[in-house]
């Protein structure tokens, strides 16, 4: 099977931990090359990966001809123009999530990246391509809950460094970005479509004036979807999916180990029972789908607007709270 030779632009945590491992494990993934604002982390990340060339800026790297893709695990603010300057360079791209700051950056790339139209651009949500999403999307709509009335979903951390990404606001810190998008961006996967109106309610924090912690509430016309988000809080993830018949509980909704199988806790009149879903590598098949989309010529599993539509949602949380109101979409 051919391969796409990718190029990984920045080596921050999620690239060297996660995606990289996951890239060279992968059916259809090569990663060629990586690059750093510093030539000497490039190199000691190139050779701790095994990673065949290292570039001292991402320039280099972007001028790099056998270079087919690029993922970019840089800071939010930089999503957004990096992106644009991959596609510039004629290379495919996997950005991760948040695709940008807001949802004027995240409009201004998709109209960009519709002047690349054999180029491929997504956002790196993971956890959407991981098979107990899938299941979960499928038993929902083949009315296993009866029908979906609400979701309620939490994600949080606890992480007070200033030096940390998460808490530099003009690099595009706190919780919203950073872990408040999964909130948002599942519930419109499980309902299908798009909040009628939103409130939010946003704690920020006095010294670094990042949102460290927010609640919202997406209001879909047939029912809701409650979260909090939060990085001042104990670690915690869970996802409840209710319907009129039944309920589903997703019990590590948003990093699930590769190593063990994941587990919906499905319950309705006839008794409750657990689902079990083979053990996967997500960011190994978010690579290998979006690869796959490049060697056949096909569509990205996520669209653009679908990132778009999200950050939309997003910016519409922290307006509300600005507003305390409601904000119509």
């Amino acid at each position: 099977m051919k391969q796409v030779s990718w190029g990984i632009l920045g080596t921050a945590r999620i690239a060297t931990e996660h995606v990289i491992p996951a890239m060279q494990r992968g059916k259809r993934t090569r990663v060629a090359a990586i690059a750093s604002r510093s030539a000497e982390k490039a190199g000691l990340t190139a050779r701790k990966h095994h990673i065949p060339r290292a570039y001292g800026s991402y320039d280099d790297l972007l001028a790099d001809r056998s270079i087919d893709a690029v993922y970019i695990p840089l800071p939010n603010h930089m999503h957004v123009p990096w992106t644009i300057r991959c596609l510039e360079a004629g290379k495919h791209v996997l950005c991760e999530k948040p695709i940008g700051l807001n949802a004027g950056e995240a409009e201004r790339l998709a109209k960009t990246a519709a002047k690349y139209p054999d180029l491929k651009v997504m956002e790196a949500f993971m956890y959407r391509l991981h098979p107990q999403w899938q299941k979960t999307r499928q038993l929902v709509n083949d009315g296993a809950i009866g029908h979906l009335k609400t979701i309620q979903s939490f994600f949080s951390f606890y992480n007070d460094d200033p030096e940390n990404i998460r808490n530099i606001q003009k690099t595009g810190g706190g919780a919203m970005l950073d872990i408040g998008c999964y909130c948002v961006s599942l519930s419109r996967f499980i309902f299908d479509a798009e909040p009628e109106r939103i409130l939010g309610i946003v704690d920020y924090d006095p010294v670094m004036h990042v949102d460290r912690m927010a609640s919202g509430i997406l209001d879909f016309g047939s029912g809701t979807s409650t979260f909090t988000c939060g990085i001042r809080l104990a670690p915690f993830q869970r996802v409840h999916i209710t319907g009129t018949a039944g309920r589903i509980d997703i019990e590590i909704p948003f990093n699930m180990p590769a190593d063990r199988p994941a587990g919906l806790v499905l319950q309705t009149a006839a008794g409750t029972g657990k689902i079990k879903i083979r053990p996967c590598n997500q960011y190994a098949v978010q690579a290998d789908l979006f690869s796959g989309a490049i060697l056949n010529h096909g569509p990205v599993p996520v669209p653009l607007d679908d990132a778009a539509a999200n950050m939309k949602a997003v910016d519409a949380v922290i307006q509300s709270s600005k507003k305390t109101d409601w904000i119509k979409l």
